[in-house]
């Protein structure tokens, strides 16, 4: 089972949408930590077994630096609807139930396909 853990740049409101695929997912702020550093959130994605999903670069530069286990879904989106990030979400649910099996993978960078 893959659980997710929500950045605080990305909507509590995404979790009832998510959890049938991503059960016992959490959100930053439903954790208390709303406005914490990256180090904390970091640190509560690690302790509760969860990727850490994100549109936050500075979480991609810390997966470099400290490497696995812990492990960031990057949703490079740019601005766009809770509906899509759900869409992205579910689309690419196996994607991230791969690279949540990786042992070295730090981190696994998600966008929207293109409506051209």
């Amino acid at each position: 089972m893959v659980r997710l853990l929500l950045d605080e740049n990305l909507s509590e409101y995404l979790l009832p949408s998510i959890t049938p695929l991503y059960p016992q997912s959490g959100h930053v702020r439903l954790l208390g930590a709303g406005g914490a550093s990256d180090d904390i959130v970091w640190r509560l994605a690690k302790e509760h077994g969860c990727l850490l999903v994100t549109r936050d670069q500075d979480f991609l530069r810390l997966s470099m630096m400290r490497g696995a286990p812990q492990k960031v879904v990057w949703l490079d989106v740019g601005n766009c609807s809770n509906q899509d990030l759900v869409r992205l979400l579910t689309m690419r649910a196996h994607d991230i139930e791969q690279f949540a099996r990786q042992e070295t993978a730090t981190f696994l960078t998600l966008t929207l396909p293109s409506t051209e």
